[in-house]
């Protein structure tokens, strides 16, 4: 099972009434599309407009893709900016306000998947945001232990070459926060349990032009929100071009595929839910048809030796 939608099609609408001002939402995957697992949202706030200090039974990440939101978390104002990601832990009262000017956007993603509406209540809220003292995201203060920063070159292989200044503005190079780079893609985790996350992650992937992953299938659910570029995607046997503000969903055991045959490279922001697993994550098609065609060769082998 998968979904497509369509940046064009997505249309965010007034949320949390009674509770917000200026903030819409629109959903990209959730039980509507087959999903069982996660709740992924398209999120709007303008200048001025808020949204009243809530807590969720389910954990919530989030990237910012344009303006300058705040988000009030532990008693504190923490003005974001594009690249900006996090997550907000299960059952932690937050608040958003608005950007200094026009609107902010950003992804959400919610796991596990929120209840539908008429079940029991999963979102509790608790009055208007406790606090308006806002300072701006320092990536580099320990204390900042529920976000991260990705800047556009942190996923470009040939800027990591030389080691980061000990001043740098962006979090210390280590381990927890490499670039995994293989046959043409570079992925870079963004929110896991490093954040504290327990129930999903939220990575940065980019392929070269010719990058490939060829068909295969997880036993986990995974989104796809394409931020440049443009590439050729499969799923369930079906092909689709994915250009900039498009959605891809695949459903556990959905064979699906990408394909970079565009000159240019291409980047997408991906989650998963539930987490990937230690062992046994990826089941690529190949493997197991090369498995077939070995075992029905050594099955003919021992038929002939028979006679």
């Amino acid at each position: 099972m998968h979904h497509v939608l369509r940046a064009a099609e997505m249309r965010p609408k007034p949320a949390y009434r009674g509770n917000s001002k200026s903030y819409s939402r629109v959903a990209l995957v959730d039980d509507t599309v087959g999903s069982v697992h996660m709740g992924l949202g398209l999120c709007a706030l303008r200048a001025g407009g808020e949204v009243d200090t809530h807590l969720h039974s389910f954990e919530e990440s989030f990237y910012v893709l344009e303006g300058d939101p705040v988000l009030v978390i532990d008693g504190h104002g923490v003005r974001l900016m594009p690249g900006a990601c996090g997550l907000v832990p299960l059952g932690v009262p937050h608040a958003w306000l608005g950007p200094t000017r026009g609107t902010a956007k950003w992804i959400e993603m919610q796991a596990p998947q929120p209840r539908r509406q008429g079940g029991d209540d999963d979102t509790f809220f608790l009055g208007p945001p406790s606090s308006r003292e806002v300072a701006d995201l320092d990536i580099r203060d320990p204390r900042s232990r529920h976000f991260f920063r990705m800047d556009d070159d942190d996923i470009v292989v040939d800027k990591l070459k030389i080691g980061a200044r000990a001043d740098a503005p962006k979090v210390s190079a280590s381990m927890n926060t490499a670039l995994l780079a293989y046959s043409g893609i570079a992925l870079k985790m963004l929110v896991d349990k490093r954040l504290d996350a327990q129930l999903h992650t939220m990575f940065m992937v980019e392929y070269q032009p010719g990058g490939v992953a060829h068909p295969h299938d997880h036993p986990m659910e995974e989104s796809y929100v394409i931020l440049d570029g443009e590439v050729d995607a499969v799923g369930d046997g079906k092909r689709y071009t994915l250009r900039k503000g498009d959605l891809f969903w695949t459903g556990v055991g959905c064979v699906h595929a990408f394909y970079n045959t565009s000159k240019g490279t291409v980047r997408w922001l991906e989650t998963q839910s539930p987490p990937l697993p230690d062992r046994h994550g990826y089941r690529f098609s190949r493997d197991w048809e090369y498995l077939k065609e070995k075992l029905a060769a050594g099955s003919t082998k021992g038929r002939g030796k028979r006679k």
